[in-house]
C-alpha cells in the first residue's frame, strides 16, 4: 500500500519488482511508496539513473531519514560470485564523482547479519547494463570497482543533497564472466517482470537462448534468496536508526 504520511527510517529505493518482494509480502506498485513494517519504506523504481532519483526524491517527501539502495548487480571482479553480497564504501558514476556509505551503518548491518562483508570497496553505476564480459572488464580496468549496478549513484546524489545516511546493499547476480544476452535483456520490462510476447518472439529467433534460461533463472534467485536473508536477518530499516 502507498502512503503520504511522515516516515521516520530507511527508504529504499529497489528497482526490480523480485527485489521488492524480498522485503514485503505486499504487491509494491511501480512509482509509489509502500509501507514496510517498522516504519520503514521503499519505492519501486524501475532500472536506470533517472527512474532511482525520482524514487529517491519520493522516499525524501515521505519524510524517511535515512536512504538505501537494495537490490542486485553484477560483478566486475572474480571477487564477487553470485549470491554474494556487496556493501561498498564508495560508490562512483561515470563522470567520476564519488559517494560515500555511511560507516556505522555498514558496521551496524554487520553486526545484524553476524558476518564480514566486502565493504572497503568500491561499486560503479553506469546508465546502461553492461551485458559481456569484456564490457565488464572494460569497466573494472577504468574504474577499479568490484561490482556494477545502474541506481545506486544516483541515489547517493540524493541523499548528499539532502544531508541523509546512505548505503548500498547488493547481491551478486551475473558474475564477470557472464554473458546476458541482449535479446532476453531486451525481454524484460524496466521492473525485471517478461515481457511475454517479446520474450516467445527472441526465443523463436533465436532457439538458443532456450539453454539459457535455466542459468539465469538460477543466478536471479540464488541472489534474491541472499537479499531475503538480509532482510530476515536486519528487518525492512536494514539495521539502521536515528
Amino acid at each position: 500500500m502507498s502512503t503520504t504520511q511522515a516516515i521516520q527510517t530507511t527508504g529504499i529505493v529497489v528497482a526490480l519488482a523480485s527485489e521488492a518482494s524480498t522485503l514485503t509480502s505486499h504487491t509494491a506498485k511501480p512509482g509509489h511508496v509502500t509501507t514496510l513494517t517498522d516504519g520503514a519504506a521503499l519505492c519501486l523504481s524501475g532500472m536506470g539513473p533517472a527512474a532511482a532519483q525520482r524514487a529517491a526524491e519520493m522516499l525524501i517527501e515521505a519524510g524517511v531519514s535515512a536512504l538505501a539502495v537494495f537490490g542486485v548487480a553484477g560483478a566486475l571482479s572474480t571477487h564477487l560470485r553470485n549470491g554474494a553480497l556487496f556493501c561498498p564504501e564508495r560508490v562512483l558514476d561515470e563522470e567520476g564523482r564519488v559517494y560515500y556509505t555511511d560507516l556505522e551503518w555498514r558496521i551496524r548491518l554487520q553486526q545484524r547479519l553476524a558476518k564480514s562483508l566486502p565493504t572497503e570497496d568500491a561499486l560503479l553505476s553506469v546508465a546502461s547494463p553492461l551485458l559481456t564480459p569484456a564490457a565488464k572488464v572494460s569497466a573494472h580496468r577504468r574504474h577499479g570497482t568490484l561490482a556494477v549496478d545502474m541506481e545506486s549513484a544516483a541515489v547517493a546524489a540524493v541523499a548528499e543533497k539532502h544531508g541523509l545516511p546512505f548505503l548500498a546493499l547488493r547481491a551478486i547476480v551475473d558474475e564477470c564472466d557472464d554473458t546476458i544476452p541482449d535479446a532476453l535483456n531486451s525481454s524484460v520490462d524496466a521492473w525485471g517482470r517478461p515481457r511475454p510476447l517479446n520474450l516467445m518472439a527472441a526465443l523463436c529467433r533465436h532457439p538458443s537462448l532456450w539453454g539459457e534460461l535455466p542459468r539465469l533463472y538460477s543466478r536471479m534467485q540464488r541472489a534474491t534468496q541472499a537479499l531475503r536473508a538480509v532482510a530476515t536477518a536486519t528487518g525492512p530499516s536494514l539495521g539502521w536508526h536515528r
